[in-house]
């Protein structure tokens, strides 16, 4: 019997993720392989991937007729400013002015130069300005939560940004999101589109977040969450954050699958 998510407690779903991590390694050692490399697409603590995961292979598409009909993202090429979420409107948002920056590598710790990176996040109250999110937090008129960037030539990238707030997302009575950023990085292609998510160091909420918990490694787990960085900061105007990010190989930084609910 499915139990509906408001009778869900957090209990239950932390025991819920325990076990599940605790198959996956124990399946892993079995087979003789040091430990999961992904994520379990059907992760039951996070209630939507029962529904949405992929039950057949994925479709494979061709780039080049993809590339007819797919949308442009924003309406003219990529400006400096949009990589400073603050400067959007009339007047400065409200929150904890951040700076996050740091370097997009391939596998071998190559650059990749001159790749789009989209960002979208909450406010600081930790809501979106979107139809969907209607908690009783308040929206800030002077952020929007959109940007976007292309990383320089030693696939360097530089974020200003507020730091977005914990929001509640009703997967389980009492759900609360972390703290995270949404970063998108495209290749050459619009089929080459990876999301992930960047946290914060010392959140309360990792423990108790099945998204941020259905990745069963725990060192994975970890190179989602940005270090704090004295030198990135600015006196009396932002914090700084160093996040690297690795596209591929064995230390890559975990991506969402492409059917994955980005909430």
């Amino acid at each position: 019997m499915t139990i509906p998510a408001d009778q869900l407690t957090q209990d239950m779903i932390s025991a819920e993720i325990s076990r599940i991590h605790a198959e996956h390694v124990q399946s892993s050692r079995a087979a003789g392989s040091p430990g999961p490399v992904h994520p379990p697409r059907d992760f039951s603590a996070y209630r939507s991937t029962l529904l949405r995961h992929p039950t057949h292979e994925l479709v494979r598409a061709d780039p080049e007729g993809i590339e007819l009909a797919s949308p442009a993202f924003g309406h003219t090429d990529v400006a400096v400013e949009e990589s400073d979420l603050t400067i959007q409107h009339s007047g400065e948002p409200l929150g904890e002015r951040i700076i996050v920056t740091g370097r997009v590598l391939d596998g071998d710790g190559r650059p990749v130069r001159n790749q789009l990176v989209e960002i979208w996040q909450a406010n600081g109250s930790g809501r979106y300005v979107h139809k969907r999110d209607q908690h009783p937090a308040p929206l800030d008129p002077n952020f929007t939560g959109v940007g976007r960037l292309i990383t320089g030539d030693d696939g360097s990238y530089r974020l200003t940004t507020i730091k977005p707030g914990a929001y509640p997302w009703k997967n389980h009575r009492n759900a609360w999101r972390p703290a995270h950023i949404h970063f998108s990085f495209f290749g050459s292609a619009f089929t080459q589109r990876l999301i992930t998510q960047m946290y914060f160091p010392g959140d309360p909420l990792f423990g108790l977040d099945p998204i941020y918990q259905s990745i069963v490694d725990p060192a994975a787990r970890e190179r989602l969450v940005a270090c704090y960085d004295h030198e990135v900061s600015e006196p009396e105007w932002a914090i700084g954050y160093r996040w690297d990010v690795v596209l591929t190989g064995p230390r890559s930084t975990w991506m969402e699958p492409e059917d994955a609910d980005h909430a």
